[in-house]
């Protein structure tokens, strides 16, 4: 078992994004996305923009692991394809890429991802497709802009800290992720708690 921890830099909704009762990964970080294996627990930390100490934004486990197309064509995962006319947490949806052909060029939806006018961004899809995975946690709390206050311990463990400030970290010890990821199993909470953090701001600074 790995746990993987990283700043989610820009809090949207959409990486991850946690609605609908499941928590997806499916754009942004190609390396976690391509490493993680089912069991694995990934833990998303406030960037410094939001949040003047460190805290967590997410924590989710690893259920399932699905490539793009297979996430696409899942009748479980329909209300995650982008909707620029229906809800706030439909214009994040993160099911966003498809192939005609295993050998075709990628397919971007209007989304976060693409351009303003709705066009593909190909700088994106060059960086989200370095890994076709899709992790998909059903075991997960999302925090949001309430993120929460990382304990002590998990700064300072024998050396090991969540903590950093670019790329991302995994060389955990499995004395520090058992003592973890029981913490968070005793916090007893599930799911959808708070909205982004960018959200919170004023709606003109990310809407179109």
């Amino acid at each position: 078992m790995r746990l993987f921890s990283y700043v989610v830099a820009r809090d949207f909704g959409f990486a991850p994004n946690p609605f609908g009762g499941v928590c997806t990964l499916a754009t942004c970080k190609p390396e976690i996305r391509a490493r993680a294996a089912v069991g694995d627990w990934v833990v998303g930390l406030a960037g410094a923009r939001d949040r003047k100490t460190p805290g967590l934004v997410y924590v989710m486990r690893v259920d399932e692991i699905l490539t793009y197309d297979s996430y696409w064509t899942d009748s479980r995962y329909q209300y995650k394809k982008p909707s620029r006319t229906g809800s706030i947490k439909q214009l994040f949806g993160d099911n966003i890429y498809h192939r005609s052909s295993p050998t075709s060029n990628w397919q971007q939806s209007d989304s976060h991802h693409s351009f303003a006018n709705g066009c593909p961004n190909p700088r994106n899809i060059a960086n989200d497709t370095q890994s076709l995975g899709v992790l998909v946690g059903r075991r997960f709390a999302y925090w949001g802009h309430e993120a929460i206050d990382i304990p002590q311990k998990f700064l300072d463990h024998d050396g090991g800290t969540l903590v950093i400030q670019r790329g991302y970290r995994s060389n955990f010890p499995q004395e520090y992720i058992r003592d973890f990821t029981n913490w968070f199993e005793d916090l007893d909470v599930q799911g959808y708690l708070a909205s982004p953090f960018t959200w919170e701001r004023a709606r003109s600074s990310w809407a179109r």
